[in-house]
């Protein structure tokens, strides 16, 4: 069983502050985990690529050691090169292992992480941003969802619910979500067109 997604930064960030897309998934064992790109404040803005989750329990799940650098010890963000510009690929799928699951971007192997289950439940995609409301605009690309069940049959969607995070607890109330044919975008330091809820319908 495997989801997947792809991402594309249209615009990138301008201010030296963590901003994080990714492609989450749930565990049929509980907990959840994500993956996707980063920008990280390093150095004005360094790219990089995250795999990491929680356990039902709440502790941090464990996981191998990445073969991608990283730029301060952390397990879960690996410095990887990814472009504006340049749509990139996140699979999270059962690792060949046979033990966890298995994030990647394009052809690039992140690690395999322990998370429990023998499927995947609710993906979800998301923008977490730590940069001020009012910072340029930040737009990225979320197209070609893809979901393989446990029979080997295709799952994609055709309709994405929008949610916001509420301004009482620290989200904006200029970030939008706008559909965009085959795919969504998710836009910082606008005006929202669409609203909490709402169901956006995704062209074949």
């Amino acid at each position: 069983m495997e989801v997947s997604a792809t991402i594309e930064v249209l615009t990138a960030p301008a201010v030296p502050r963590l901003y994080f897309w990714a492609l989450q998934v749930g565990f049929s064992g509980g907990g959840a985990a994500h993956t996707g790109l980063q920008w990280l404040p390093a150095g004005g803005g360094t790219p990089a690529v995250n795999w990491g989750g929680y356990a039902a329990n709440g502790r941090e799940l464990q996981g191998t050691v990445s073969e991608l650098p990283s730029l301060d010890g952390n397990p879960n963000t690996r410095l990887w090169d990814w472009q504006p510009g340049v749509a990139h690929r996140l699979r999270v799928s059962r690792s060949p292992t046979g033990h966890g699951w298995r994030a990647s971007v394009d052809a690039t192997v992140v690690r395999d992480l322990f998370g429990s289950g023998e499927w995947l439940v609710s993906p979800i995609v998301w923008s977490e941003v730590f940069a001020a409301c009012d910072d340029p605009s930040v737009v990225v690309r979320w197209s070609g969802f893809k979901a393989v069940d446990e029979a080997g049959a295709t799952v994609i969607p055709d309709a994405v619910a929008v949610t916001y995070q509420s301004v009482a607890d620290g989200g904006c109330s200029n970030t939008d979500a706008v559909a965009d044919g085959d795919g969504v975008r998710q836009v910082t330091s606008a005006v929202r067109h669409t609203p909490n809820g709402a169901v956006l319908a995704l062209s074949p």
